[in-house]
C-alpha cells in the first residue's frame, strides 16, 4: 500500500513550463476511453473538473501542460472511466455494521452460533433478529425453519431473508400464530405436512408481535453511516452510485450531506413508493410531489420511479412463469407444488400508477425478479407505449433474473433497458440450478442475448448489508461483476451457459457508458472524452489483457471525481 501511495504522491509534480493550463495531466499509461471506437490513449488532460483532451503523452504534455499543471506519471498503469454501480442501498448498508461487525452467516451452524451469542446479551422475551442472508448462500442450500432457529428457547427469533421471514417456536407462540391462523392478505404462513406453521412467513411479517425490525439511530449517526458508505464505494473505484430505494427521510439525509460540500461519490436517487393503497391514491401522491427524473445537479439528482412487483429468487417468492413445483421444497421450504411466487400488484393497477408517474416526468421501473413479474411489467409498459412511445423515458426492468427470448424481443421493441446484477450468477447460481435445472437457467441473466438484441444493460450489485466489497451481502466490487459477466463462473467453479458470456469491453461498458445512459448521463460521463466530467479510476493491472481470473482481483490505485483525487492507496 505504501508503494502505491508513493506512486501517486511523489511522482506528481508541478512543472514550471510555459504552455496551456490543464489542472491535471495523467500520462505514460493506458487510458481506456470507452469512446465510440473504444480507443486506448497514453494521456489525459483535465481542466475545470472536465476532460480537456486525450491522446499521446507527447501531444498532451506539449499542448495542455501549463505553469500550474500537476502532472502524474502513470508508469504504464491503466485508467478507466469512473465506474458506476447502478443499484445499491447505501444507507442500510452503512448502518448494518455501524455499531458492530457482522459475523459471516454461511451455514445453519453459523446462524445458530449467532443466535446463542445474542441470547447471552438479550433480556429473556426480547426479540433476536438474524441479519439478512439468503438460503442460496448457506452451506445447506436450504431455507431454515423454526426448528433451526430454536437455538434460543426463551427468545423469539426472526431470520431476515428479505421478502421472507423465518421465526422460531417462541416467536410463533408470542405472536399467536398456530395451525388455525389464516393467511394475511397477500401473505402466506407456510405449514408442514401436519398443517402446523414451520416458521416460514411470506409477506406475513405484520403478524409478528413486539418485533422491532430496525435499531434506532440518530440523524447524525445516519449521516455518518451514509457518508462512510459512500467513501467505501469510492475506494472500490466507483464514482457514481444509483440508490435504488429512497424515501422522504433518506432524501433529506442526502441533501443535508450535500449541503456540507461535495458528496464522496455522485448519487442518482430512485424514489420507491408503496403500492398498497388504491391506484388513484398512489397517483395523487405522485402528482403532489415536486420530485421528478433528472431534478438536481451533477452530484445529486433523481433518477427513476420504482414499485415493487414481486419477491426474491433466492427465497422462492419471485413471481415465475411456471410453478416452482416439488423442486422448491428443499431450497425454499415450500409445501405447495403450484406456488409460482408472489406478485404484489395487478397489471391494471401497475399500469395506472406508472402512467401517473410518466405524466409527472419520471423514468419508470419496478423490482421484477421472476419471469412472470418481468412479463407483467412489460405488459404495463406495452399499455403505456400504445398511448405514446415509452423509449424516451429510458424505463427499464430491474433485476429480471429469469428472462425469455420473447421478453427480450418485447424489451427491444419498446426500447426498454435492463438493470442487471451479474454477481448473483456467481453467488446464487449453484443453488438455483438445483431448483430449476440447467435448462431452466438458460436465460438467467442472459447478457449476450441482451447485447445481441441491442438492449442497454447497466451493471449493479444491489449491495445492502456489510462493509467489505467482496464479502458483503451482494458484494459491490465492480470487477467481480465484470468477471462474472465475462466468465459466467459460479462459486462452485462450474460455468453456467457459456453462450451468454460477453466480452471484457462489453462488461466494462455495463459499469460505465451503459450505466450512464440508464441514468441520462451518457453525455456527461461514462467515457473519457473532451467535455465530460473528469471521473476516472486508476487500476493496478491491465483489465483488457490480464488473465481472465484476475479480473475479479483488479484493485483501484486512485479514484478521481471531477478532476480531484478523492481516494488513493
Amino acid at each position: 500500500m505504501r508503494a502505491s501511495y508513493h506512486f501517486l504522491a511523489v511522482s506528481a509534480s508541478v512543472l514550471l513550463l510555459q504552455a496551456a493550463d490543464a489542472d491535471l495531466i495523467l500520462h505514460n499509461g493506458k487510458i481506456v476511453t470507452v469512446d465510440r471506437n473504444f480507443s486506448i490513449r497514453q494521456a489525459v488532460a483535465i481542466k475545470g473538473g472536465k476532460i480537456a483532451a486525450a491522446g499521446t503523452s507527447e501531444a498532451i504534455l506539449k499542448a495542455e501542460r501549463g505553469t500550474e499543471t500537476r502532472v502524474i506519471d502513470l508508469k504504464g498503469r491503466m485508467v478507466l472511466p469512473g465506474l458506476i454501480d447502478a443499484h445499491v442501498h447505501p444507507l442500510g448498508a452503512g448502518l448494518s455494521e455501524f455499531r458492530a461487525p457482522l459475523p459471516p452467516l454461511d451455514s445453519y451452524a453459523a446462524v445458530q452460533s449467532y443466535i446463542r451469542e445474542q441470547a447471552k446479551l438479550t433480556p429473556k422475551g426480547q426479540w433476536i433478529v438474524v441479519p439478512r442472508t439468503f438460503p442460496t448462500r448457506l452451506k445447506e442450500m436450504r431455507m431454515p425453519t423454526r426448528k433451526v432457529l430454536d437455538a434460543a428457547k426463551e427468545h423469539p427469533v426472526m431470520f431476515d431473508a428479505s421478502y421472507v421471514w423465518v421465526v422460531n417456536s417462541k416467536a410463533l407462540e408470542v405472536s399467536g400464530i398456530d395451525r388455525n391462523t389464516p393467511n394475511p392478505p397477500g401473505g402466506v404462513i407456510v405449514r408442514d405436512e401436519k398443517g402446523d406453521p414451520n416458521g416460514i412467513l411470506k409477506n406475513a411479517g405484520a403478524l409478528l408481535k413486539g418485533l422491532r425490525r430496525t435499531k434506532t439511530f440518530s440523524e447524525e449517526e445516519r449521516l455518518q453511516a451514509l457518508e462512510a458508505m459512500l467513501k467505501r464505494y469510492a475506494a472500490a473505484g466507483l464514482t457514481t452510485i444509483g440508490d435504488r430505494a429512497v424515501s422522504q427521510g433518506s432524501v433529506a439525509l442526502y441533501r443535508k450531506l450535500r449541503a456540507r460540500g461535495p458528496l464522496p461519490v455522485r448519487a442518482v436517487l430512485t424514489w420507491r413508493l408503496g403500492s398498497v393503497p388504491p391506484a388513484e391514491e398512489v397517483a395523487t401522491v405522485i402528482r403532489k410531489s415536486d420530485w421528478t427524473t433528472n431534478q438536481g445537479d451533477n452530484w445529486l439528482k433523481f433518477g427513476a420511479f420504482k414499485l415493487t412487483l414481486d419477491g426474491g429468487m433466492t427465497i422462492g417468492t419471485a413471481y415465475q412463469r411456471h410453478p416452482y413445483g416439488v423442486f422448491g421444497k428443499q431450497l425454499y421450504g415450500q409445501t405447495d407444488p403450484d406456488d409460482r411466487g408472489q406478485r404484489f400488484i395487478p397489471v391494471g393497477k401497475l399500469a395506472s400508477i406508472l402512467d401517473a408517474a410518466r405524466d409527472k416526468g419520471w423514468q419508470l421501473t419496478a423490482h421484477s425478479q421472476g419471469g412472470g413479474a418481468v412479463d407483467a411489467l412489460l405488459d404495463a409498459f406495452e399499455t403505456l407505449d400504445r398511448e405514446r412511445p415509452i423509449a424516451p423515458t429510458r424505463s427499464h426492468v430491474m433485476h429480471a433474473s429469469f428472462q425469455s427470448p420473447e421478453a427480450i424481443a418485447r424489451m427491444k421493441r419498446f426500447g426498454v433497458l435492463a438493470d442487471a446484477q451479474a454477481a448473483w450468477l456467481y453467488l446464487d447460481g449453484p443453488a438455483l440450478t438445483k431448483v430449476f435445472g440447467n435448462d431452466g437457467m438458460r436465460y438467467f441473466y442472459p447478457l449476450r442475448s441482451y447485447v445481441d438484441a441491442g438492449i442497454i444493460v447497466a451493471g449493479g450489485s444491489d449491495h445492502m448489508i456489510g462493509f467489505d466489497k467482496n464479502s458483503a451481502v451482494n458484494p459491490y466490487n465492480p470487477f467481480l461483476g465484470m468477471w462474472t459477466a465475462v466468465t459466467r463462473k459460479m462459486k462452485d467453479g462450474a460455468v453456467l451457459h457459456p453462450e451468454e458470456r460477453i466480452s471484457r469491453e462489453e462488461a466494462l461498458k455495463m459499469y460505465t457508458i451503459w450505466a450512464a445512459y440508464l441514468q441520462f448521463d451518457d453525455g456527461k460521463k461514462g467515457s473519457i472524452e473532451p467535455g465530460k466530467l473528469a471521473d476516472l479510476v486508476v487500476i493496478d493491472r491491465d483489465y483488457m489483457t490480464c488473465p481472465e481470473d484476475q479480473i475479479k482481483a483488479v484493485e483501484p490505485v486512485a479514484t478521481i471525481i471531477g478532476g480531484k483525487i478523492v481516494w488513493e492507496r
